[in-house]
């Protein structure tokens, strides 16, 4: 094995799960952004290749570049990396992209620290790289990335995060229509106050979810997936939102709504069976469209980020 050298794997993300607006997020088996990282004599962090997206190379503004960096300082490290990425989880597909290459990023630093910092200390790194893009430090992907399952923000000052128990047989349906929005402009459409009712309405839900989570009791799951929050104001922004969560409804999700800031629409189902069925009817729906689309079956994937040594 040559210790100088390792590929990083670093899962796709649902995050803002109905309501669980900006506090929960899971793991996506199906779906990785790679990375390949080389120790160096030299230190700094020098991005040499990027293939599968159009972004830039100068650690400023790269999101895995930044965490990096900002992770062998923490770690007092005296050499640097070079870093090869490969773009899976495309930009602005609302599946978690920069949240996925900011945990690669800071996994794979602090494995040359020889794993220095815990899974949970490594998030505030990797939400350095969230905050290139969103302007904000947000943890809702970064956090399931690196952790794996399904994580609950319950705390950001101090960061406290809160593993979900997730039953075995939960599936994921993922359609990922190839357009882009962009985090900021599904930032600006939400609401700067609401309602007491409609605040009591998704801490319900979010409470039935995780309680149903916890005992396997899909009913309760399938009850509580309602978003009083941000899927009013942005499913405006996906061609044929309401027709694919009613198609998905029809063939026996549990139910869903958006991924991320979109345009990803995601579906919890109970089965593989179900979920095979919920992605027929979907895609056959969205077909219709003249829409490219990509579409996802995964399971929550157990664990975060994770290391192939070369």
């Amino acid at each position: 094995m040559n210790k100088n050298e390792v590929t990083i794997f670093s899962p796709a993300t649902v995050s803002n799960i109905s309501c669980g607006f900006d506090v929960l997020g899971l793991a996506l088996e199906c779906i990785c952004d790679k990375m390949v990282l080389r120790k160096t004599k030299k230190k700094g962090i020098r991005i040499t290749r990027i293939t599968g997206a159009n972004l830039p190379m100068d650690n400023k503004n790269n999101v895995a570049g930044h965490v990096a960096g900002i992770v062998l300082e923490a770690g007092g490290a005296d050499f640097g990396l070079d870093i090869e990425i490969e773009k899976c989880v495309k930009p602005g597909s609302g599946i978690g992209s920069s949240g996925s290459s900011s945990a690669g990023a800071a996994f794979g630093a602090n494995y040359f620290l020889e794993k220095k910092f815990s899974g949970e200390e490594l998030v505030p790194f990797a939400m350095e790289g969230e905050c290139i893009v969103t302007g904000e430090r947000i943890a809702d992907n970064v956090s399931p990335a690196l952790l794996g399952g399904m994580v609950l923000i319950r705390n950001y000052q101090p960061l406290d995060l809160v593993r979900i128990s997730v039953p075995k047989n939960l599936f994921v349906v993922v359609i990922h229509p190839q357009i882009e929005i962009k985090t900021c402009v599904a930032r600006a459409v939400l609401p700067e106050k609401v309602s007491l009712k409609t605040a009591t309405q998704q801490a319900a839900n979010l409470g039935g979810l995780i309680s149903g989570l916890h005992t396997e009791d899909y009913a309760g799951i399938a009850a509580s997936l309602n978003d009083f929050l941000a899927e009013p104001h942005r499913s405006k922004l996906i061609p044929g939102y309401d027709d694919v969560c009613q198609a998905a409804i029809d063939a026996g999700a549990l139910g869903g709504g958006i991924s991320g800031s979109g345009p990803s629409i995601y579906h919890l189902c109970q089965g593989k069976k179900i979920a095979r069925q919920v992605h027929g009817k979907i895609a056959e729906l969205y077909a219709k469209t003249g829409i490219d689309f990509k579409m996802y079956i995964s399971r929550v994937a157990r664990t975060g980020a994770y290391a192939i040594e070369q």
